[in-house]
């Protein structure tokens, strides 16, 4: 069994980067796999027998009705007993890729692709919520919004689906129609139709504000989004500006590294970013600040970070960093909240497991995953009033700044 790691803080996304928005990805896992040996024995505790005695049955006795219109391969029959076994562990992003299924999930970390730029998640309770929509995209047209409820995709019910299944739902050739019945707050269901489209999804925005302020938002947490951050940083710089405002308002993550070095910037060598917790199946990792710390010594230098609930992984991952080593303060609301970290393993054949392996814990030791983060400034607004010109969480880092 080979084995590919990627740190993921968030379900797989519903027709965006389906592998890296919404997670956190190591970096080296996409075109390196470590071989590992599968290890331990039948456990003496499972009887088999039954299992061997459901598949005797049902292949002796099942017959095709109208409901059914084939018999399922042995194949196919394995693929369902590793997928309810799978399930049973009631973990939403633990999920088994049949050979097809696994073949979407690579297709979807070259980050263009046809869908709707809508990131999807499982909520405590089981339900798909949207987390954040991209902005150009049908979703953000139709103005879905984060944590409306996905009750139904077209004519299928969306309950006890998972994110990863959903994807595999919403996703269709570009030019096709889809539509979401979504339920938002305590009001009644309504439906959206879109139309699928390649989805480029974009990466940073800079802005020289008045009040030497110089403002960066940061979309994904793509490959690329590194040199870029670094590129907005040294136009902060050259600005002559002293006041940053750093917006991850929606951004639903990505790679790992590009959290950690963007951290760098701001941190020195070997403050801890964040830790990955494996609660005693092997010794915690924790990921610390290569040391750039640009702005070191810079008595002028003030910085907020704008979040909201669409803000998420990697996103939690960098702004929690800021937050609990002082480097800023969280203007907004409280995060989404996802931090768990996955493992992406090949059964062979072309189907692979994701599986939980681990929490991520921030530098005070919290797990992003116990009700995300929480702003130092508490603020709140509506895409309709951002729309508008009047965005009470900018104004509200724009005041910090300005004090």
């Amino acid at each position: 069994m080979t084995r590919q790691k990627w740190k993921a803080a968030g379900a797989v996304v519903a027709l965006m980067a389906a592998f890296y928005l919404g997670t956190v990805m190591h970096q080296q896992s996409v075109s390196a796999a470590v071989t590992r040996a599968v290890t331990g024995v039948q456990p003496s505790d499972v009887d088999m027998a039954q299992f061997w005695a459901a598949y005797q049955l049902l292949n002796q006795n099942f017959i095709v009705t109208h409901a059914s219109s084939s018999l399922p391969t042995e194949q196919e029959q394995l693929y369902g007993a590793i997928a309810g076994l799978t399930a049973s562990f009631g973990d939403p992003y633990t999920v088994f890729f049949p050979p097809s299924d696994a073949e979407i999930f690579q297709q979807d970390i070259s980050g263009s692709f046809g869908g709707i730029g809508l990131q999807i998640d499982n909520n405590a309770k089981g339900q798909l919520v949207a987390v954040s929509p991209l902005k150009g995209t049908p979703a953000a047209a139709a103005d879905i919004q984060t944590g409306d409820i996905i009750v139904a995709i077209g004519a299928t019910s969306s309950e006890m689906m998972t994110s990863d299944q959903a994807v595999k739902t919403i996703r269709g050739p570009v030019g096709t129609p889809v539509s979401l019945t979504l339920v938002r707050g305590t009001g009644k269901p309504f439906t959206v139709n879109l139309t699928r489209q390649t989805i480029n999804i974009p990466i940073i925005e800079t802005e020289k504000m008045n009040g030497g302020i110089f403002k960066i938002t940061l979309y994904s947490f793509s490959e690329n989004s590194v040199n870029l951050f670094r590129d907005a940083l040294r136009q902060f710089i050259q600005s002559g500006n002293t006041k940053l405002i750093l917006d991850l308002r929606g951004d639903p993550g990505g790679y790992l590294d590009a959290a950690v070095q963007m951290a760098s910037y701001f941190l020195p060598t070997g403050e801890v970013i964040v830790t990955e917790d494996f609660k005693g199946t092997r010794e915690n990792v924790s990921h610390r600040s290569l040391g750039y710390n640009v702005f070191a010594g810079n008595k002028n230098f003030k910085m907020a970070v704008l979040v909201d609930q669409g803000s998420a992984s990697a996103s939690e991952i960098l702004a929690g960093a800021l937050q609990q080593h002082h480097v800023a303060k969280l203007v907004g609301t409280r995060t989404f909240g996802k931090g768990s970290v996955q493992e992406l393993m090949d059964l062979g054949g072309g189907a692979q497991l994701k599986v939980t392996i681990a929490r991520w814990l921030t530098p005070n030791g919290n797990s992003i995953s116990d009700g995300g983060l929480q702003p130092d400034i508490l603020a709140t607004t509506t895409r309709a009033a951002i729309q508008a010109g009047n965005d009470a969480q900018l104004n509200a880092a724009v005041l910090y700044l300005s004090n």
